[in-house]
């Protein structure tokens, strides 16, 4: 019989592919881990890691398990969590998952609200951008996602839960006032995350021509810089200006185009109480 801390210490070394930073993460000896590794395939009747080297990785075998065991430590943690609000909101952890421009406006608006109407619930934040957020509400890690999906995006997959938060307005990030992306037809651009950068590629076809990506960042700090040093034009949305805004760049609303901010849970409804009290404050924090 499969024992939970026997997957615990498998999803540990699967995470960092290592018995000694395994050790570390969970306050284990290394002979400990090593054991634990042992009784697991004892109990599985399959060899899961395999000696390479000084290090150790796992086994096509010990990576299926393993992605299974990191599913099913996240469901059981957010069982624990939904039994401990169901209690009342008195205690209870929720786990939530968001991009950093969200994390530095809308989150904490939301969690300053918490904070007051109960204080007993614990929010865990993590930062982490769409496409991996959804993985994690996926495998259980976290219990609410963030994300972003432009008017054309396809619906997402079969089980995922989705509050509207608000609309964010893109703009276009230059050195020029009341500018248009038809003035930039040949001028250099910085790109962001795959989704975002497709998005870009997007709007710029739209407009009858396709962008030179020049530079690459995800950082909004840095991306205004490299407009303000001239080394192109870029757009970014609405939250990530409200979070950092440079003095000596320009922001022009494409008006033609915005992207919608939601929380994603996944499973099937009611969510837990303290999900539904995150969900509540993030909509009233919203756009």
């Amino acid at each position: 019989m499969l024992n939970m801390v026997h997957l615990k210490v498998l999803a540990a070394v699967a995470r960092h592919g290592s018995v000694t930073e395994a050790a570390r993460e969970l306050h284990y000896s290394q002979p400990s881990v090593s054991h634990h590794l042992s009784r697991l395939e004892a109990a599985t009747g399959a060899k899961l890691v395999q000696r390479v080297g000084r290090g150790i990785r796992l086994t096509p075998e010990g990576q299926l398990l393993a992605n299974r065991a990191a599913e099913i430590l996240g469901r059981v943690d957010a069982a624990a969590n939904e039994l401990a609000a169901q209690v009342g909101l008195q205690a209870g952890r929720v786990r939530l998952a968001a991009n950093a421009s969200t994390l530095s406006t809308i989150v904490p608006k939301a969690a300053a609200s918490l904070a007051q109407a109960h204080p007993g619930l614990e929010l865990s934040l993590f930062d982490q951008h769409p496409v991996e957020a959804l993985q994690m509400l996926r495998h259980g890690e976290i219990d609410v996602a963030i994300v972003f999906r432009y008017a054309d995006a396809p619906v997402e997959e079969e089980g995922l839960r989705l509050v509207h938060i608000g609309d964010d307005p893109i703009h276009l990030i230059s050195r020029r006032p009341d500018d248009s992306l038809a003035n930039h037809r040949h001028s250099a651009w910085i790109g962001g995350c795959a989704r975002c950068q497709n998005e870009l590629t997007a709007m710029c076809r739209y407009e009858g021509f396709t962008p030179r990506i020049a530079s690459h960042s995800d950082d909004m700090v840095v991306v205004q810089a490299l407009v303000a040093a001239g080394m192109g034009v870029t757009t970014l949305p609405g939250l990530a200006l409200r979070a950092h805004r440079r003095p000596d760049i320009h922001a022009t609303v494409l008006t033609s185009f915005h992207r919608q901010i939601y929380a994603a849970t996944y499973g099937e409804p009611p969510d837990p109480p303290a999900v539904a009290a995150v969900l509540a404050a993030l909509t009233e924090a919203g756009l």
